[in-house]
């Protein structure tokens, strides 16, 4: 992990959205967790759909129970109008439920609902 993760280069600028979640503190359904989400077992329609309403790049970091979502887009990317669409598309609804057994909120909660924004409070000032 200390050797660190490749960013994409997309020949654009790009705007970057953090949020976090937690979950259920128990390894079994953590291991699962990140089970359904490897390269073998993540749905490709989740996958197209994120791809489909402008994201460029989403990466969930994880560390104990704590997830921190990055998620790269175009400057023009509009969060809400996104978001809205994306839950709409096949399977989303699906997966979220798939999905709720491992979270640490309440089971009929949103996306939005589940990952919250997270604030930038430093960078390295110009």
């Amino acid at each position: 992990m200390t050797e660190g993760f490749r960013v994409k280069e997309y020949g654009i600028p790009v705007k970057r959205y953090c949020q976090t979640m937690d979950l259920k503190d128990n390894p079994e359904l953590i291991k699962e967790y990140r089970k359904r989400h490897s390269e073998k077992y993540a749905w490709k329609e989740i996958l197209d759909g994120i791809r489909k309403v402008g994201i460029l790049e989403m990466e969930i970091y994880i560390l104990g129970t704590r997830l921190v979502m990055i998620v790269e887009t175009p400057l023009d990317f509009d969060w809400d109008s996104a978001m809205a669409r994306l839950a709409t598309l096949p399977k989303q609804q699906e997966w979220e439920e798939y999905m709720a057994i491992f979270q640490d909120c309440a089971a009929s909660a949103t996306s939005d609902e589940k990952w919250q924004m997270m604030d930038r409070m430093f960078y390295l000032y110009e």
